[in-house]
């Protein structure tokens, strides 16, 4: 071993350019900016989406409808979902929102709205936001009760 032969461990040095630090380093002059044009300039920013002065995408693609700020969104559960819970014996007596997210059916902070596909047989007492006429009727034909929070 002798000083020819050393080098600096992998990974300590960056092989970075360093630009506009005079000829000898090879990117002086134009600093690697090209001769003249926008971008050559101090100052340059360029807009965000902006395609060289063709029509930019998100102008392009056509825009249609409107979504409301006021909707609000309800997570669905339907009976039949529930039957099969109280048949894998996941649930006994009482629906709350806490048992429906341990379940994995509504997460934290979903409004729960329960929906009126399948047929009920236990009976239930289930605490949601909201109720389909459907649903309410089959919970109370089955003997149980809806509880609106």
């Amino acid at each position: 071993m002798n000083l020819s032969n050393l080098k600096p461990a992998t990974g300590s040095v960056k092989n970075k350019k360093r630009i506009a630090r005079g000829q000898g380093s090879g990117h002086g002059g134009t600093s690697t900016r090209g001769h003249k044009g926008q971008k050559s300039r101090s100052g340059y920013s360029r807009k965000i989406g902006f395609e060289g002065g063709q029509m930019p995408l998100q102008r392009r693609v056509p825009k249609f409808g409107f979504k409301n700020i006021n909707r609000v969104e309800y997570k669905g559960i339907n009976l039949d979902t529930i039957q099969a819970l109280v048949d894998t014996k996941k649930i006994t007596d009482e629906v709350t929102l806490e048992v429906l997210m341990s379940n994995g059916l509504a997460r934290k902070n979903d409004l729960v709205k329960i929906l009126g596909r399948g047929a009920l047989t236990a009976k239930l007492s289930i605490t949601a936001h909201k109720f389909t006429a459907t649903a309410q009727s089959a919970i109370e034909a089955a003997g149980g009760s809806a509880t609106t929070l």
